[in-house]
């Protein structure tokens, strides 16, 4: 039997007071950050915006260049982030998986809407669920891991559809929009549509197209271009889940899709950016 690894960490570890804390690395780390935010400043710019003394940001300039953190362009002695910061802010993207960084947002989500919460990516033009957490009721949705679903009757599908190209959505629309219940979005122009909606209330809806009697509310994670990459939704029994519940529990699902975005290093895009375009084609 495998022992536990040692935690490591102090009794004072959630204790985050000035005498638990390392000036000078607090001060160095301030500094790169400051270095990060600007196109290159010279030492005395660093000292004014810091409010530090010029020789103890130059000492600390000097330290961090020797890790490779921060590097000074000679013609006008402008310093600038350097590759060791690259390598070190990469192995967070390496270490970075949606599936582990949704898991909490998605068990909060299920908890505060009572109701099966899924995490889904596009493969090859369809939805595959990556990932869920179920509601403990009786009856409930069930998507396990591994299961696909055309886009256009997945909510996660229609909230990645949402905010993909129009060029994009045509060409999988192109491919067939297969019905599989009345409800089903079975055409270009009904899907467009549908999609627009989408975009201004921030959440995609699911009204019984997938299966009946089931609805799903999902809403789009994006990476660090501002691209959907992945989508979470809330599925479950149409009696439970009225449509006029759908506000209210598509805030919740924006919240938390949200969140994941930004554990992730992603970036929300502003409300024209990124967005499927709806200007009338030429003829």
């Amino acid at each position: 039997m495998t022992e536990p690894r040692p935690r490591g960490r102090p009794k004072s570890f959630h204790d985050r007071t000035e005498q638990n804390t390392i000036q000078s690395l607090d001060r160095a780390l301030m500094i790169l950050k400051v270095v990060s935010e600007a196109g290159g400043l010279t030492l005395s710019e660093l000292a004014a915006r810091t409010r530090q003394a010029a020789p103890t940001v130059y000492r600390v300039l000097t330290t961090l260049q020797s890790h490779g953190f921060v590097e000074v362009e000679e013609p006008g002695q402008l310093w600038h982030v350097g590759g060791g910061a690259f390598r070190v802010g990469s192995e967070f993207l390496r270490r970075t998986k949606v599936v582990e960084r949704a898991r909490q947002p998605m068990d909060r989500l299920m908890r505060a809407t009572g109701e099966t919460s899924n995490l889904g990516v596009e493969h090859r033009d369809r939805v595959l669920f990556l990932s869920q957490v179920e509601t403990h009721e009786a009856i409930r949705a069930f998507f396990p891991p591994g299961t696909l679903s055309d886009m256009h009757i997945s909510g996660i599908g229609k909230a990645l559809l949402a905010w993909y190209p129009e060029a994009r959505v045509r060409q999988i629309a192109a491919q067939g929009l297969q019905a599989l219940t009345p409800r089903s979005l079975s055409t270009e122009a009904a899907l467009l549509a549908d999609l627009a909606a989408t975009r201004l209330r921030g959440y995609a809806i699911d009204d019984q197209e997938r299966a009946e009697g089931m609805r799903c509310v999902a809403a789009p994670v994006f990476n660090a271009h501002g691209e959907p990459v992945a989508g979470l939704s809330v599925s479950g029994p149409a009696f439970r889940m009225a449509l006029d519940e759908a506000p209210r529990i598509g805030a919740k699902v924006r919240a938390a899709a949200d969140e994941v975005t930004m554990a992730t290093g992603g970036r929300i895009p502003d409300q024209g950016e990124s967005r499927l375009q709806t200007r009338p084609r030429a003829r």
